[in-house]
This record gives C-alpha cells, sequence and structure tokens, in this order.
C-alpha cells in the first residue's frame, strides 16, 4: 500500500481513503454567472472538487462568486503569473494549481508560499507532455514518463526548499501507456496526493475509454487520490463517467448494472429494457448491483451475486434476489416490478 502524506482542500482530505471526482469549468473566464451556474451543475452531479482558469486579475472575481454558491472546494488554475496565484489565495481558493518553476525567480515563489502557508492552500504541481521544459524534451527525445516525472519532481524540490509541503502532483499525457507508466514511477518517488488524468482524450466516445483504462489501471494498483475525466464535451459527462469507472472498480457508490450481452435464446427486448432501468435508478443512492438477464437458461446463475435482477423469458420475466427465484412477471410489468423489489431493499 502506497504511503500518503495528507493534504487537506477545503473540507476534503487527499489520503487514499476516498477517491475524489473533480472537473473544470469550460465557461469563458469573464462570464461570472455562467461559471457560476455551470459550477452548480457540476456540483448536482456529484463534482467533488471544481476548478476554474483564471488567466488575469479581472478572472479572480469569479473565486468569492462561486465560493458563495457553492459547497465544494475551488481550486484556481493560474500559468506563469505568481501575482493571480496571491491574488486567488486573498480572494479565498481552496488549492492552487500552479507550477513553481514557471513563475520566475525564487522571491515570486515565496511569496506564493508564504500566502498559501498562511491560509492553509495546497498547491498542485500539474505537469503534461506538452508543456515539458525544453532540455528534458533534448534528454529525453520525447515527452516520456520519464521525462513527465524529472520535470514534477523539479518543480516539488522547488517547493520543498521553500519549506513547503502541502503539495498534489498530476502528470498528465494524452497517450495512455505515456500517462500510466508515469504514474507508476512517480507513486515510487514521493509520498505526495496524485491527481490522475488523460489529457486532451479527446470527444466522448473515446475520451471515455481512454479515461478509463489509464485511471482506473492505476486506480486499481491503489495510485491516486483524486480523479478527472477530461472530455471535449459538457463538463458533466465527465463527472458522470468518473462516477462509473469508480463504480467499475468497486471504489464508488450507487446501483451497479449487470447486463447480458443477448443471444438467440433471448425472447423480450432486453436491450430496451436494460436502458430503461439504467436510467431509473441513476440517482438511487444504495449501494446495490442489479442485473438484467436475457434468458433464465444460465442467466440467474451468472449473475447470482447481485442483490436483485430480472431474467427475460418467452414475453415474460423472472425476478430473483441473491440468485434465488422470486416471482415471474409479464414483460410489460418487468421495469415496475423489479423497481417495487428494489425499493426493498
Amino acid at each position: 500500500m502506497r504511503s500518503i502524506k495528507p493534504v487537506k482542500v477545503g473540507s476534503l482530505t487527499l489520503d487514499g481513503k476516498k477517491i475524489y471526482v473533480q472537473s473544470m469549468l469550460s465557461v469563458p473566464s469573464d462570464d461570472i454567472e455562467g461559471s457560476v451556474k455551470q459550477a452548480l451543475e457540476l456540483e448536482k452531479a456529484g463534482c467533488e472538487i471544481i476548478r476554474a482558469a483564471i488567466p488575469n486579475m479581472e478572472a479572480v472575481k469569479l473565486i468569492p462568486a462561486i465560493k458563495e454558491k457553492l459547497s465544494v472546494p475551488l481550486v484556481a488554475d493560474i500559468h506563469f503569473d505568481y501575482r493571480l496565484a496571491v491574488a486567488s489565495a486573498e480572494a479565498g481558493v481552496d488549492k492552487i494549481r500552479i507550477n513553481p518553476g514557471n513563475i520566475g525567480d525564487m522571491d515570486r515563489v515565496r511569496e506564493v508560499v508564504k500566502i498559501c502557508r498562511e491560509k492553509k492552500i495546497p498547491i498542485r504541481i500539474g505537469v503534461n507532455g506538452g508543456s515539458l521544459e525544453k532540455e528534458l524534451l533534448a534528454k529525453y527525445g520525447s515527452p516520456c514518463a520519464e521525462a513527465l516525472v524529472e520535470s514534477a519532481m523539479r518543480h516539488v524540490k522547488i517547493l520543498e526548499q521553500c519549506d513547503f509541503d502541502d503539495i498534489v502532483i498530476s502528470i498528465k499525457s494524452s497517450d495512455v501507456n505515456t500517462m500510466i507508466n508515469g504514474y507508476r514511477l512517480l507513486a515510487g518517488q514521493c509520498v505526495y496526493p496524485l491527481h490522475l488524468g488523460v489529457t486532451e482524450a479527446g470527444t466522448e466516445r473515446m475520451g471515455i475509454i481512454k479515461s478509463a483504462v489509464g485511471i482506473g489501471s492505476l486506480l486499481c494498483d491503489g495510485i491516486g487520490e483524486t480523479i478527472r475525466v477530461s472530455l471535449t464535451d459538457d463538463p458533466v459527462k465527465e463527472i458522470l463517467a468518473a462516477k462509473d469507472i469508480l463504480k467499475a472498480i468497486g471504489k464508488g457508490s450507487g446501483v451497479q448494472i449487470v447486463a447480458c450481452p443477448t443471444c438467440g435464446r433471448t425472447r423480450i427486448d432486453l436491450i430496451g429494457l436494460a436502458k430503461k432501468v439504467e436510467e431509473a435508478t441513476k440517482d438511487i443512492d444504495k449501494d446495490i448491483k442489479v442485473a438484467v438477464m436475457g434468458c433464465v437458461v444460465n442467466g440467474i446463475g451468472e449473475a447470482g451475486e447481485a442483490d436483485i435482477g430480472i431474467a427475460g423469458g418467452d414475453g415474460c420475466a423472472v425476478l430473483f434476489k441473491n440468485g434465488q427465484k422470486l416471482r415471474k412477471v409479464s414483460e410489460e410489468n418487468a421495469l415496475a416490478a423489479l423497481l417495487e423489489e428494489i425499493d426493498k431493499l
């Protein structure tokens, strides 16, 4: 088990006991009303940490506006300008994402560290393949895993030299293998919490697949304290995908659907029923496994570990619980009957 130095982000503690889901606002930073609206949508969807780009001093106004309406921690995403980090800290942000090696001399770094220490604000170091130092690209020939890790640890060393260790690290890559290998290397070199993500993963379909492989592999290794699924889409979809990844590896909450892929024995509209069950149970706050199977020949046995389930017949369906048959219902009443049994659990 990886040893982790606990780091507080607002009311949350990154210590490996829980994996927190993040996303980032995509509304232009000068649209405060739109940013607050999107932040509320993300919080409602289950986002636990929200990041906002702070490209200029005008954007700092986002921080109190969002903090007034939300209860989840807010992260200020800052590049190069240390003054934005200081102003964001003064405005009450919960975490700052900035690379100390990119903001100038050590006096500037110390100014950021000073206010972050005073206000107990952690700093996330964020390295990705597109922002590597030229000398590291020359040394390694490409933005490989080793280059990402060396870059991140350079930034870490700068903060440690300032006697600051409330640090979170991310080393994202758009290449899944590079991302996985990089985090595995990094996990063996530091005790700081790690924020996982496949950067620039793409549009919804492929972006979710890349993120599930990259993030899921590392979480199964016991690596990662926070995650973001980066999609070229509505950020609410990032939250839903992240929650599904956590459920798939047994680290999330809510209903998990088990459904067979259908075969020639299927005599009911299994695909339609499974989609209806998924939609009807998406907001149910019960940690249960629900099975939707195509037939009773082996469906009940295959889904015997499900808390509750339904298996199709010829125009009918059989309800079962923990592998034991409950009763037969018509195909028309299958969904209602299943939801009735779920309600009893």
